[in-house]
């Protein structure tokens, strides 16, 4: 049997859902953690996205 959850406290249709989901992001989480590519700091990855976003403010500017 499947249990509905509320929608105002899960964003899961049922419990089910979440679980398998749960299970998902976990193993996501694990596989990068086992991961052997080098590690990407955390200044420079904002840094990254920081550069990123100015592109598109400039592209959206622009035309």
């Amino acid at each position: 049997m499947k249990t509905a959850l509320d929608p105002r406290i899960s964003e899961f249709e049922t419990q089910e859902q979440a679980d398998n989901y749960d299970r998902w992001f976990r193993a996501k989480v694990q596989e990068a953690i086992d991961s052997k590519k080098p590690r990407l700091p955390h200044d420079e990855a904002m840094a990254r996205v920081d550069r990123l976003l100015e592109e598109r403010r400039k592209q959206r500017a622009a035309g």
